[in-house]
């Protein structure tokens, strides 16, 4: 099954119905969402057109094929509006032989990995900026933000389908891509 992989959203309706288009023209069979989902947190500026509320109505139109992590910026009131899963810390996927770790980035993350085997992935969001590398034989990858990416990166998101993880811009565009 082909999965989309996005994070960061923070709120942004705008963002988010641009997310949901790329959702529909991939034709994943899944939409994980690695945390960040309604709230901008204190640290960022409002992304645009800043409405939680939509946010969140847009995503729930896509029930039963979207899940999340948590992000440092959900909180209960955020799984309240949410009708899918969104205050787990992480999510396991198997893949092939290999297991892929998905979670928000603020516990686990490149420098504190949690307990994978060599060639498994640490997938993570909470940066706002991709990464494909290798660290002590895991794969780790971030699809960076939707709505407020930073250090120049691209608004977008991945996909991981077969053991391949693929970057792409919200217009679909390809940038990166790493095997398992």
């Amino acid at each position: 099954m082909k999965l989309m992989i996005a994070s960061d959203l923070h709120g942004s309706a705008y963002y988010c119905e641009k997310l949901a288009e790329a959702y529909r023209r991939e034709g994943a069979g899944r939409l994980l969402l690695l945390g960040d989902v309604l709230y901008h947190g204190p640290r960022n500026d409002l992304p645009r057109d800043y409405d939680p509320r939509r946010t969140a109505a847009i995503l729930n139109g896509l029930e039963g094929e979207v899940f999340g992590v948590r992000g440092n910026c959900e909180a209960e009131v955020d799984a309240v509006m949410l009708r899918f899963p969104v205050m787990g810390d992480y999510a396991l996927i198997p893949s092939g032989d290999r297991l892929v770790f998905a979670t928000h980035g603020h516990v686990y993350s490149p420098d504190r990995l949690p307990p994978l085997k060599d060639g498994d992935a640490l997938l993570f969001g909470h940066t706002h900026v991709p990464e494909n590398s290798v660290r002590g034989g895991v794969r780790v990858v971030n699809p960076g933000s939707v709505s407020i990416p930073k250090e120049g990166s691209p608004r977008g998101y991945m996909t991981l389908e077969d053991g391949l993880f693929i970057w792409k811009t919200l217009d679909g565009e390809e940038y990166d891509r790493a095997r398992l």
